[in-house]
């Protein structure tokens, strides 16, 4: 895939649907044309759904930085998705960067690169992982599918300001 850098420990993942779809997730360089348009959508979906000042998405720079691991999730040579782990100290890890592509929505890749980050989470020894989402209809599928996976409601945590437009989520490792 271009653009990001194979893990061998990741196995390809298979869906759970009758056809045959081979998943593989790698930790991504961001060089890649393809990441850099999901993340331009991604970023733009941000600021179409929430009010100005309300959005806390990492550009480019940000996602470049040491203490973020970035993953893109791909069906062949097709990208489906991305996600990022962000470290904010030594037991307190972030979600972030979690997008779907549009072709791809309903198959499971948002499930499949949150547990990718869960684990790489649990094997930092992480003791929680939070996240903050927006609110309203256009967020509805992200927290639902977070709260399948055990996230729970709580208050802003390092350093996001307590606002209306603001879902913050946690999950005790």
């Amino acid at each position: 895939a271009e653009g990001a850098k194979q893990n061998s420990n990741t196995p390809a993942i298979s869906s759970g649907y009758d056809f045959a779809v081979s998943w593989t997730i790698v930790e991504d360089d961001l060089s890649g044309s393809a990441i850099i348009e999901l993340l331009r959508l991604h970023a733009e979906g941000m600021v179409a759904n929430s009010p100005e000042g309300a959005c806390h998405f990492l550009d480019l720079d940000g996602l470049r930085t040491s203490d973020v691991t970035f993953w893109s999730i791909w069906n062949d040579d097709a990208l489906a998705g991305c996600g990022a782990l962000r470290e904010l100290d030594s037991t307190h890890g972030e979600v972030k960067s979690m997008r779907t592509h549009p072709e791809h929505l309903g198959l499971g890749v948002g499930r499949r690169v949150l547990h990718h980050v869960m684990a790489a989470a649990r094997e930092r020894n992480y003791e929680r992982l939070s996240l903050e989402t927006g609110t309203g209809e256009s967020f509805a599928a992200a927290i639902h599918l977070y709260e399948s996976e055990g996230f729970v409601a709580t208050g802003p945590f390092a350093g996001y300001p307590d606002n209306e437009f603001s879902t913050f989520m946690t999950l005790e490792l």
